[in-house]
């Protein structure tokens, strides 16, 4: 009898030590045991390539494995996407997200191998950069009314570049256009460097790009920083005005990104992810890294404001893409 209420005292101890337990202590198996794998839709090398190689470090810090950068290139970041969406959902594959892969690709392509919110859980969102509008400084073209009159010249094509069919400097002039009533064609590149370099050599008349990409000519005098596609001035070009400043309040475009994982991810481990991401945006070190290039963190966009945030994004692109017919098939 004694033995036996030894015995039962010993089980009642357990549990009361297991029920006190940090929650995530008692969830098995531990999260995350072993490397941690983010797929980035997009070729290396690239702007993309090289901020989602930042995160993947100071995420291996913060949960203690490491996190891989897989690069899975294509169809405008769909085909890493797509495997992304198919894999074990266990927390173990991640994907980098974007306006393209998550919102404006959903309406340029005729079908998507996947869904960007139902086959998704969305963990949070990162960085977003807005768009600049440039010309090339030999020109009378210093502001948003100097464009939009330059364009309706009798007779006359205006013609702006972008870094390819579908990207956000394509769309992000769509958006102007459909604003401002401008008229423009559409020269589309393969990247943004050879668009630059035509529209310094006077063979374009406008393009949007990012601060990154465009800031260097800005502050050589090369270009002129018509507008910016933002809420508020960067940081790093105080002189390049907002669209609202000139009587334009809906002229926001800005590309984005986020990390999202396969649909049915364990909600634990989502929180886990979502919590990590939080603290890693705290880094003020880590941060600056991104504002000196024109970026400002999505403070507090855990999942269900991203979620929220992407369908906005979708609702957004989808109907300008529908009226302006923008396509890349």
């Amino acid at each position: 009898m004694i033995r036996t209420l030894i015995k039962a005292g010993s089980v009642l101890v357990a549990c009361a030590a297991m029920c006190n337990a940090p929650a995530f202590a008692r969830q098995l198996p531990d999260y995350p045991s072993r490397p941690i794998t983010l797929i980035v839709p997009f070729t290396p090398g690239g702007v993309t390539d090289n901020n989602s190689r930042i995160w993947a470090k100071k995420l291996s810090e913060l949960l203690g494995q490491p996190v891989i950068v897989e690069n899975r290139p294509g169809a405008g970041g769909n085909i890493g996407s797509e495997y992304a969406a198919k894999a074990k959902p266990d927390g173990y594959t991640l994907l980098y997200a974007t306006q393209g892969t998550m919102a404006a690709n959903k309406f340029l392509y005729k079908s998507l191998p996947f869904d960007p919110l139902s086959d998704f859980e969305m963990i949070h969102g990162m960085f977003r950069t807005p768009l600049i509008l440039v010309t090339n400084a030999k020109t009378n073209l210093k502001t948003v009314q100097d464009v939009i009159n330059y364009t309706k010249r009798p007779n006359e094509e205006t013609f702006f570049g972008s870094a390819g069919a579908g990207t956000g400097t394509h769309l992000t002039a769509e958006l102007f256009a459909n604003i401002t009533q401008s008229k423009m064609t559409h020269v589309p590149y393969k990247g943004s460097s050879p668009a630059i370099q035509d529209l310094l050599g006077g063979r374009l008349d406008l393009m949007f790009d990012y601060a990154s990409v465009v800031g260097p000519h800005i502050k050589s005098g090369a270009l002129n920083g018509v507008t910016l596609m933002a809420e508020k001035r960067l940081p790093i070009l105080p002189d390049v005005p907002t669209m609202a400043e000139q009587g334009y309040p809906d002229g926001l475009s800005y590309s984005w990104s986020g990390i999202v994982a396969p649909k049915n991810t364990p909600e634990h481990i989502v929180k886990i992810l979502e919590k990590a991401i939080g603290q890693m945006l705290d880094d003020k070190q880590l941060v600056a890294q991104f504002v000196e290039t024109g970026s400002e963190p999505f403070y507090g966009m855990g999942s269900t404001k991203f979620h929220d945030f992407v369908q906005q994004e979708q609702h957004k692109w989808g109907a300008l893409i529908a009226k302006t017919g923008a396509s890349i098939q």
